[in-house]
């Protein structure tokens, strides 16, 4: 009696750590998937992307993020990496701009992220989630894998 007891503490006990996991990263308003607002949104350098597509995910302490860009000219690019918000580096795969990024969490709507390419920093992001989470502003500065200046302001709507 006292070990069928045990076993379902035990079992009661995962399931609610688990369920409370699974609560948290569907309360992060930054999990789901982005699409760009182009007409609100300003690219220098440009020219804008035909289309642009984010999808955050929750892992571990952390989340995956997974990039589809359409470029200007047509060509279908994607990118993506992971990492946890402990400063440490990621890999980048994908991104002419950065093979490494850094990733900080702020609060529960508000990141920034260190991009470096071969051991050098180029950009410099600052993301904000809207209040009502159905939007959110992606801020790019630095300098790009060319050397231009980039001051890039993106507006993204959840889908």
């Amino acid at each position: 009696m006292v070990r069928r007891i045990l076993q379902t503490t035990l079992l009661l006990t995962v399931f609610l750590v688990s369920l409370s996991a699974g609560l948290s990263a569907a309360d992060d308003p930054s999990f789901g998937t982005w699409k760009l607002n182009l007409a609100k949104s300003k690219f220098s350098p440009g020219p804008a992307p035909k289309s642009q597509i984010v999808k955050y995910e929750a892992w571990e302490d952390g989340f995956k993020v997974s990039i589809d860009v359409v470029d200007a000219l047509g060509k279908a690019n994607h990118s993506e990496f992971t990492a946890k918000f402990d400063g440490k580096e990621y890999p980048w795969k994908g991104n002419a701009n950065a093979d490494l990024a850094t990733v900080k969490k702020i609060d529960d709507r508000h990141m920034e992220s260190t991009w470096k390419k071969d051991g050098k920093t180029t950009i410099t992001i600052k993301n904000a989630i809207a209040p009502d989470g159905k939007s959110r502003t992606v801020t790019h500065s630095g300098t790009d894998a060319q050397g231009r200046t980039v001051n890039t302001v993106m507006f993204f709507d959840k889908q």
